[in-house]
């Protein structure tokens, strides 16, 4: 016995023993401080362990997943917790119980007196559990959520239990045995069905207990048919939510005889159709109600003018129509909260409709219809609202400025505006007006002007987001000393000029800054380095920066999204940048870097999107990039040289490698294909050499492959066909990668009184949007240009191109099995065979390049089946024959498709074929065709033989038959042989 001195020696003895009773594995402790060595040996200052302040009695154990993160289960043995005469509250949430030793089950228990909080959810208890806690009279909450109970759910007596937690299980109805007709739950104000199989039978088992207050059962299959008569047994029901669940429609009809109900939600119900006009209009004390996330859709009914005591409303993400000012919301004066965003409600553009509602707080209508009203209409509103959201609506109307009664605000904390057509002056006042604004968001408007700062302090605000308009003029010099505490600041897309403050230096806290694609210039000052430690997302990318871009002692340890690209940076990329952790994106395309790849950008393990191309970069590509995380790694347009990096042998999760442009020596390696995900291969204009490997064919996944300008020789692999071009078989995208988060603003803190719905929000509202889209772009050739192919459309663009190499041999007849592929360039090889007719397959390919090569033989007619075909080549070969029939694509190619081909002729060429050969006399083949005008080169080559020899034999004959002629012949053959030793002999 310690009393108020500390815990009680029993007491600490049996927590060391239960500790002892839980199996954790051998090297994890996840009681590290139950020990009656450790430093605290106060048990009641032990983790989980809470004590009475003046008897030192344990009253509250947290043991929540102390079993569940071992993957063990826990053999429970309850009569170890017996000692704890005091518990009140036990908490075994997730601890993977389901058996306990024989006779030593919940039921001992009924000995813990005092014991009044039982958490059991995410265990493996079954429908026995209940009876084993039965005889725990003092209980009065218990939640055996997540568990396997299932089918008809006995309970039975609790004299004192008030809320019971059983989500996450399969019940579908519930059995109650009651003892002499009392309630076996009679205090039971609280029940929680959240994801079961429950039915509307569930509705006439409930009405036994007559105390139920508050009843949640989300996500359930409610159809089948109850009575008005059940649904009024649950008078004293105060709260339904229903959210997930689906039920007839006729509940909102039948709903008014539960007439305490004052919060009502039906989100995400699947419910149709027009709103009743009766029903659920006669709950006089509702005063929250949640219909968003449906489809409904028509006029709100006039009904809904009774619902006085109404304070938030929700409207949002349904169909409904209408003008606004004719709706019934003008009559709801107890109004706080209304959202009605995501609908197609006519609004007036002076919000008239709201003139009554004083009490209002948090409005939210975006996403609708904007109309007209008369400017006669102005009125000075009787609220002072601190959320409002009016974005992405369609404006009818031709005066698009914000609304009027906006100047009346002088309490906002959330303004969003953004994705509208507001145009004008830049809304300067808004900020001065409202002096405790915390978000201030209109982006995506056609405002005009300068940006000012208000001329006091504001330390509330922490989110500006003013990009995609048409700003100009400097940033305000004291912008940081103005907004201290600014977390996020969006600029970009406007027509800003000149240099960052210093003043920037003073927003420790900002995370997100991003600047891109203005006309800022200048060097980024050294207390803005210095000063904000604790920035994530840094943009500036299309600008005019200079100089060095941050000095060796940057605070930027949290930076997560770096980027530089499309500036004037030069220098060195400096070596302290391997010391950014988290660093998950870095983007610096098209400076003045020059120098080596620093190896310390290997440290980077959290590194997806790497983008150095197009600057100055030497040296070799560090071989220790061996971070499985990097994704897209685009070092194209440097200087760089070596071979291809091994780092990458292996990364499952490599989608682009862009070498393309460097002076990279060697072989393609082996490994290659080992880059399962690999999407896009370019290492173009390279001094690589050797034959292409087999293992390419192992990249199924592949959209682009350009190996252009490099000195590959030998035969083109046969199984390039195993390459699927099959965009909707990849996996991952091509789009790029987001980075960075949102980040949730909760609204009660808004509202003057508590709301329940707000309680059980998964989400808010978001306060600035810190994400960041790395999209990636690739260049490649093909219809003679080279384009650059960027974003989504990156997934539906295959292509391969060997142009410019040494490779030899036929072209593979397996390549015609490529179905998907829209660009082809063989070009400039040394080619030779035929063309083969498998290329009539290709009928998605929209270019073809076969020129400057040796390939011979005729041109397949089948070609013209092609019909997608838009640039061809097969310009300087050694083709003959007819050009293919002037049909489908192939009416739109000229000469300079076929030229340097002599042999060749018939439109578009000049040389007709009729002018080479007299009329035809051949016959006609089987395909339709006329036989070829020229005679075949085999033929030609027989003919020579057999009149060379004839021409000897016929020499031979006269020389044997006349003897005159037999002596001239042997006389001419000797003074031959005579001169030839002569002129030997006088000069060697």
């Amino acid at each position: 016995m310690n009393g108020c001195f500390g815990c009680w020696e029993q007491e600490k003895a049996a927590l060391l023993q239960l500790k002892a009773s839980m199996n954790f594995t051998a090297d994890i402790d996840y009681l590290p401080t139950w020990n009656s060595t450790h430093k605290k040996s106060d048990c009641c200052d032990w983790e989980g362990v809470k004590c009475d302040n003046t008897t030192g009695r344990v009253i509250q154990l947290y043991l929540n997943y102390t079993i569940g993160w071992s993957g063990e289960d826990w053999c429970l043995n309850a009569s170890l917790f017996l000692p704890f005469e005091e518990l009140q509250y036990l908490d075994l949430f997730g601890d993977q119980i389901s058996r306990w030793i024989p006779n030593e089950g919940f039921e001992r228990f009924s000995a813990l007196r005092k014991l009044e909080m039982l958490d059991l959810a995410n265990n493996h208890f079954n429908n026995n559990i209940l009876s084993s806690l039965s005889g725990i009279s003092s209980l009065k909450i218990l939640d055996l959520s997540g568990n396997i109970l299932n089918g008809s759910f006995h309970i039975p007596a609790f004299s004192n239990l008030e809320e019971l937690y059983l989500g996450g299980n399969e019940i579908d109805d519930f059995v109650t045995t009651t003892t002499k007709g009392s309630n076996n739950l009679p205090k039971l104000q609280v029940l929680e069905l959240d994801q079961n199989k429950v039915n509307a039978r569930i509705f006439k088992s409930l009405t036994t207990f007559t105390s139920l207050k508050i009843l949640r059962m989300g996500g359930n299959n409610l159809e089948g048919s109850f009575t008005t008569e059940e649904l009024s047994k649950l008078n004293n029901l105060e709260q339904l939510m229903l959210d997930g669940s689906s039920f007839d429609k006729s509940l909102l009809h039948k709903i008014g005889v539960m007439t305490s109900l004052n919060v009502l939600t039906m989100s995400y119900c699947g419910l149709n159709g027009t709103l009743p006009d009766q029903g659920w209009c006669e709950l006089k004390k509702l005063q929250e109600i949640d219909l968003s996330n449906n489809n409904f859709e028509g006029r709100l009914p006039s009904c809904m003018a009774n619902l006085t005591s109404l304070r938030v409303l929700d409207l949002s993400n349904n169909h409904f129509n209408g003008n606004s000012v004719q709706s019934p919301l003008s009559s709801l004066t107890s109004l706080e909260y209304l959202s009605f965003s995501y609908n197609n409600f006519s609004i007036p553009s002076t919000l008239s409709f709201l003139s009554n509602l004083s009490n209002l707080k948090i409005l939210l209508s975006d996403n609708n219809i904007l109309a007209l009203e008369p400017d006669s209409l102005t009125w000075i509103p009787t609220f002072q609202l601190k959320v409002f959201i009016l974005s992405s609506c369609s404006i009818n109307i031709h005066n698009r400025t914000p609304p009027r009664f906006l100047h009346y605000q002088y309490d906002l904390r959330v303004i969003n505006l953004s994705h509208n057509k507001f145009a004008g002056q830049f809304p300067n006042w808004l900020l001065e007006n409202n002096t405790r604004l915390e978000t201030f968001s209109v982006n995506n408007n056609s405002f005009t002007g300068s940006f000012m700062v208000p001329y006091d302090i504001r330390p509330n605000i922490l989110s500006i987001d003013i990009s995609d308009n048409h700003l100009h003029g400097p940033i305000p010099t004291n912008l940081g000393l103005i907004f201290p505490n600014l977390e996020s600041l969006k600029m970009s897309r406007n027509e800003f000029e000149g240099s960052i403050p210093s003043s920037f230096g003073n927003m420790a806290f900002l995370k997100n800054l991003d600047l891109s694609e203005n006309h800022f210039s200048g060097t980024i000052p050294m207390h803005f380095i210095m000063g904000c430690y604790n920035l994530e997302l840094l943009l500036l990318s299309n600008n005019s920066f200079s100089g060095q871009i941050f000095p060796a002692n940057s605070n930027w340890t949290n930076l997560a999204s770096l980027h530089l690209d499309n500036n004037h940076f030069s220098g060195t990329l400096p070596t302290w940048m391997g010391n950014m952790t988290y660093l998950d994106d870095i983007v610096m395309a098209k400076n003045h870097f020059e120098g080596p790849i620093p190896i310390e950008l290997c440290k980077l393990v959290y590194l997806r999107f790497l983008d150095l191309s197009d600057n100055n970069l030497f040296g070799s590509v560090p071989s220790c990039f061996n971070s499985s995380s990097i994704r897209f790694f685009q070092l194209n347009k440097n200087c760089l040289s070596g071979p291809i990096p091994s780092s990458f042998q292996n990364n499952s999760n490599l989608v682009t490698l862009n070498l393309r442009d460097n002076h990279l020596t060697g072989n393609i390696p082996n490994w290659i294909g080992s880059l399962s995900s690999l999407r896009i291969l370019l290492l173009k204009a390279n001094h690589l050499r050797g034959q292409i490997p087999i293992q390419v064919c192992l990249l199924q996944n592949l959209n682009i492959l350009d190996l252009s300008y490099n000195k590959f020789s030998g035969l083109i692999p046969h199984c390039l066909s195993n390459i699927t071009f099959n965009a909707s078989a990849h996996d991952p995208s091509l789009s790029g990668l987001y980075s960075g988060g949102a980040y949730p603003l909760g609204l009660s803190s808004y509202l003057n009184t508590k709301s329940i719905i707000f309680e059980h929000l998964p989400y808010g509202i978001n306060t600035f949007d810190g994400v960041v889209k790395d999209e990636e772009e690739a260049e490649f050739t093909t219809k003679t240009r080279t384009y650059s192919y960027k974003g989504d459309i990156l997934e539906y663009m295959f292509g391969i191109d060997l142009s410019c190499n040494n490779l030899a041999g036929k072209i593979p007849l397996e390549l015609g099995r490529m179905s998907n592929i829209r660009a082809l360039n063989l070009s400039h090889n040394n080619l030779s065979g035929p063309i083969p007719v498998t290329f009539s397959n290709l009928k998605q390919i929209e270019s073809l390049d076969l020129s400057y090569n040796n390939l011979n033989g005729k041109i397949p007619p089948q070609l013209t089946e092609m019909t997608s075909l838009a640039v061809f080549s097969v310009a300087h070969n050694n083709l003959l024959g007819t050009t293919p029939d002037r049909k489908n694509q192939f009416i739109t190619f000229d000469e300079s498709s076929y030229e340097g081909n002599p042999l060749l002729c018939g439109p578009p060429l000049r040389n007709s074929c009729t002018k080479m050969r007299p009329p035809s006399t051949m016959p006609v083949d089987s395909e339709g065709e006329e036989g070829d005008i020229f005679m075949d080169m085999g033929v030609f080559y027989i003919s020579f033989v057999v009149a060379y020899i004839t021409v000897l034999l016929g020499i031979v004959a006269v020389l044997y038959i006349n003897p005159y002629w037999r002596r001239a012949w042997f006389n001419l053959i000797e003074v031959c042989i005579d001169t030839c030793y002569r002129f030997a002999v006088v000069h060697y």
